[in-house]
Parts: structure tokens; sequence; C-alpha cells
């Protein structure tokens, strides 16, 4: 067996680690409004900081890794996802709250993000790079399958605090294998990518790293947005993680729960939306090696556009049999469009596709963030999260557009910029 397969296991399983986190929000709005009074806006807006430094943190983590390796970043990383939820247990005022759920969590799950992902696959696979790349956005979905039920059932039955500490050292056990087992690039150790011809000389692009990660970063941006498809990409992407971290993720549970559905349950149809993603990204990812990503991306936005416009008909007190078709379509498009969009990072911008999709990425969590906090005070001010869900409807029939629109050729993008102005 080609040790690829063993380097994607150890990343899949620190994805897994660093996702405890992911399903932690939904799981304790109620528990923390109780305790402390908080409103939902208040305790939204700790979500949509993190939801921000997730994003924004990519394309740097994506620079610092080809700088400092991936083992080195990836392990600093859940060390501060450790921290930041170990911490929790001690705050008292909502500031906190921001500051570790927001800023500390923040940055540990950004700099590994989906960024992670797209760094290890470009540097060990030729052969089955769409497929493994599935495989590994999956494990997000996989930790939540974990996570959300262990994590709901402690929260009603120990605290929130005990859910808290369990996410902590989840992230901390993950370290040891990431630090022993995880390895930068086949060309460390002597071997070549899966279904490569020859090695790989990843020297300069190290020494090139080194004038400043930060600084190859922004010039990778500033080169990047000449692009209209870059536009398309990112304003595509945002609106996916409007739908999906900023909504779903974060206020189902509390919007079922306003229904008159306990907690578990909802929690309980949030990791089944977990088993449907694994199985549906895993497919986009063997799809993606075969059809025209564009092509995938307008449908995937237009079947979740269609979907969430008549999700507010479809909450109840108990699980009706209609929740469950829309849970499990949900699940198998919720992270589907991610191996399509960094198989065009990829073919649109070549060797500095894991960074534009780090920034591609930054605008799907700036896009969650936004909604976060939006969904939050509309349920605040209306008493209904109804106008949330049709809003993020019509955006991804918008995204379904955008998405059609992307050129491959990046000459030819770079044209059509220049014309549009």
């Amino acid at each position: 067996m080609h040790r690829a397969w063993i380097v994607a296991a150890v990343a899949f399983v620190a994805i897994i680690g660093a996702a405890g986190f992911r399903a932690t929000p939904g799981v304790l709005i109620n528990p923390l409004q109780d305790e402390f009074g908080w409103s939902r806006g208040t305790i939204s807006l700790a979500v949509s900081v993190n939801l921000m430094l997730y994003g924004l943190c990519a394309p740097f983590a994506a620079a610092l890794m080809d700088r400092f390796g991936m083992r080195r970043v990836v392990s600093a990383a859940l060390l501060l996802v450790a921290a930041g939820s170990g911490l929790t247990v001690l705050m008292t005022a909502s500031w906190q709250l921001v500051a570790l759920w927001g800023v500390l969590v923040g940055l540990g799950t950004g700099s590994m993000a989906l960024v992670f992902a797209a760094t290890l696959t470009d540097r060990w696979f030729v052969r089955h790079r769409g497929l493994v790349t599935g495989i590994l956005t999956a494990g997000g979905a996989t930790g939540q399958l974990i996570f959300l039920p262990v994590l709901a059932h402690l929260a009603e039955g120990q605290g929130w605090r005990v859910a808290s500490l369990t996410v902590a050292f989840a992230a901390l056990a993950v370290v040891p294998l990431v630090w022993f087992l995880l390895r930068d690039s086949p060309e460390e150790i002597g071997l070549t990518a899966l279904g490569a011809a020859e090695q790989v000389d990843r020297t300069p692009t190290v020494r090139m790293a080194g004038g400043g990660a930060a600084a190859r970063a922004v010039r990778v941006l500033r080169e990047a947005a000449r692009t209209r498809s870059f536009w398309f990409l990112a304003g595509g992407f945002a609106i996916c993680g409007a739908s999906t971290n900023g909504l779903v993720g974060t206020h189902f549970i509390p919007a079922a729960h306003d229904h008159g559905m306990p907690e578990t349950t909802a929690a309980s149809l949030l990791a089944v939306i977990g088993i449907f993603d694994i199985a549906g990204t895993v497919l986009s990812g063997w799809l993606s090696d075969r059809v025209d990503s564009r092509v995938l991306l307008a449908v995937y936005y237009v079947l979740r556009g269609l979907s969430l416009l008549v999700l507010p008909q479809l909450f109840a007190a108990t699980t009706q049999p209609s929740m469950l078709v829309f849970i499990i379509f949900y699940g198998l498009d919720w992270v589907a469009t991610v191996p399509p969009t960094v198989a065009l990072c990829r073919k649109i911008f070549g060797a500095d596709g894991s960074i534009v999709f780090g920034w591609v990425f930054a605008s799907h969590q700036v896009g969650a963030a936004i909604v976060a906090t939006v969904a939050g005070v509309t349920r605040d001010r209306l008493g209904s999260y109804d106008a949330a869900w049709y809003g993020a409807g019509a955006l991804c029939l918008l995204a379904a557009l955008m998405s059609a629109r992307i050129v491959t050729n990046v000459r030819q993008s770079r044209r059509s910029a220049v014309l549009a102005r």
C-alpha cells in the first residue's frame, strides 16, 4: 500500500478531531441562553467571529504549510482548538465567549480547515485526487456524526461544560498522531506522489515562501482577483457557507426547538445529515474527476436552494417523513460543493490553486459568519427563522448562475474581467 493512504488516514482522523467544535454551537446555544440570559444574537456573534476567522486564516494557513510544513501547522491548530474549547468552562461574560469560541478556536480551526485537505491531496496524490479530496472533506461531516449526538446527550444530562471539555480532549488526543505519523510530502521520505511519474522538488516553493507566507498569500489573491472566475467561485462559495455552516449548522437545532422538537432529536437529525454528507461528498469527489465541475456546482446549488425554500413547512414537534427526506437530501448536498470547487481552483490557477482555494474558502466563512448573526437577529426580532430560510434559498439559486459562468481558461477569464469594467 502506498504511504499516501496512511497519510490521508491520519489527516482524516485529525479533521475529525477538530470537527468536534463544528458540532458545538448548535447544541449549546439554548443551554448558554438559559444559564447566562444571553440572546441568540449575542451567542451567534461569537459563532460569526469563529466562522469569519475559520475562513480568513485559510489562505495564510496554506502558505504557512508551504513554509513550515503541514505537521507543525496542524498540530498547533489542534492545540488552539483544545485550549479555546476547554477554557470556556471558566467564562462568566459574553465577551469571553467571543474571545474563546470566536478568536481562539477560530484561529485553530481556520489554520487547518479545508485547505489542509487541498494541500495534502495536491502533494500526495495525482491519481484519485478528486476522490481523496472528497473523502477528507467528509471528515468534518464524520466528526459531526460522532460528536453531535454525544454532545447533545452530555449537554442535556451533564451540562454544557462537560460537552465543551469533551471537544477539548478530542482535539488534544489527535495531536500525537499528527506529530508522529503525518509527513509533509512524499519527497520528504524518498517517495513519489501516488500516480506521479517522478519526484517533484518542492524546495523552491518553500524558499519562495520564505519571503513571507502572508506576502505570498496576498500576492496570490491579487493575481487571482484579476479574473472574473475567482469572483464567481468566491461569491458562490460565500453563499454555500451562508446556507450550511451559517444557517443550518448554527440554527437548525434552535429552530426545530422553536417548533417543539427536543434538542436531542434535532441534534440527531443533524447527525443524520452528517451520514449522508459523507456519501455525498465522496461521490462528488468521484464525479469531479469525470464531470465538468461547473455543471456539478450549478446543479448542487439549484437543488439546495429549492430544498431551503420548502424547509419552513417541514418543522414539527416530531420527526415527519417529509423532514427525513429533507435531511437525507441536504446531507448529500451539504459539502458536495467542495471537491468541484477545489478542482476548479487547481485547473484555473495551477500551482497556486491551494492558496486560491484558501481565499475562496475565506469567502465561504464570511458568508457563513454574516448569516449566522443575521439569522439570530432575525429570530430575536421576528420570532421566527422563516425569512432566513427563504433568503438563503434565493441566494443558492444566484450561486448556481454564477457557477455556470465560471471560465476555466485563465487568459479568457482575465479578458472577461477587463471587458466588464
